[in-house]
């Protein structure tokens, strides 16, 4: 059996969108001008070691968050409408923490996206400890309204282990995730896992139990994400202390595969790299080359004659 997602060995976000609406979507990243617990001191003040200044938003933050959601929208359909692409766009609240803001603040936010005519649905990246009742009861009415659009929450596990979780100051336990994915699903909102390869201390194993772990959970979608040291994060200090080293690209290549074989067919990959920002991004900076990477990724599935879901 050899599984392909049109010509794809795993289950790519565009060709999911593309089943449901017969076209490419393109994301719009948006900066709501949020903050974080890990950044304001309810759970730290310095936020994980890897999180740069743009609360791992960086593209999203290089824009004024004190422009609206709209103004921020109108900006981000002229990038690709001078492209000659892009009709119809996800709303992706990307930078800090965007569930983290009284409910009624979080209502007019995610509404004035969901009111924009070419946005097919938005994408929430949050943490699984800032999702109150409030917040949950928002999301569900939200959802119930809103019945031809989708509303996803992004959460940040990057990994499963309590060592590593640490280590990298995440701020919360792995029985929080747990509970916040029971309590998502149970008002029907779709959750994407976002995962953190190559983690100091962290050996392949150890990655592939996370993907294990997350692919059992029901989730709709996963990001794998290559761990990416960036100027001014606590990581630097790791980094050139060299208590750990950072994945070459084949190695890379070879860990991604194994995390895609283990992940069952109908989950989302939403991203199988990263884009560090080429100003802040000190190694790997192999990984500024996008498209190698995935082109690799291509054609070393295609070798091996393997795919996504191919050990599930």
């Amino acid at each position: 059996m050899n599984m392909r997602w049109n010509d794809k060995p795993y289950h790519t976000l565009d060709y999911e969108m593309k089943i449901k609406y017969g076209e490419k979507i393109y994301k719009i990243a948006l900066d709501a001008g949020m903050t974080c617990p890990n950044r304001d001191g309810s759970c730290g003040s310095r936020g994980c070691i890897f999180c740069s200044a743009g609360g791992s938003g960086d593209f999203a933050a290089r824009r004024d968050s004190r422009d609206s959601i709209a103004t921020q929208l109108e900006k981000g359909k002229h990038y690709f409408h001078d492209k000659n692409i892009g009709k119809r766009f996800i709303a992706y609240f990307q930078a800090y923490t965007n569930t983290y803001a009284p409910a009624a603040r979080l209502e007019k936010l995610y509404r004035e996206a969901l009111d924009e005519p070419s946005v097919v649905g938005i994408s929430i990246a949050t943490r699984p400890d800032c999702l109150g009742s409030d917040v949950l009861w928002l999301l569900d009415r939200l959802n119930r309204e809103y019945t031809g659009k989708f509303i996803w929450i992004e959460l940040g596990l990057q990994t499963m282990h309590e060592q590593t979780a640490a280590l990298i100051r995440r701020g919360y336990p792995l029985p929080v995730f747990e509970q916040a994915l029971g309590q998502l699903c149970s008002i029907s909102i779709p959750v994407i896992v976002h995962v953190i390869l190559g983690l100091p201390g962290e050996d392949r194993q150890m990655m592939l139990e996370t993907c294990r772990y997350l692919g059992h959970k029901g989730i709709d979608g996963i990001k794998l994400q290559l761990l990416h040291v960036l100027r001014n994060t606590d990581l630097v200090e790791l980094y050139e202390q060299k208590t750990f080293e950072i994945l070459d690209f084949m190695e890379y290549i070879d860990i991604i595969i194994s995390c895609l074989e283990v992940l069952p067919p109908d989950m989302v990959i939403h991203r199988v790299t990263g884009d560090g920002p080429r100003d802040l991004l000190i190694a790997p900076l192999w990984s500024l080359d996008k498209r190698r990477v995935l082109n690799t990724l291509h054609q070393e599935m295609k070798r091996r004659g393997t795919w996504q879901s191919a050990a599930y």
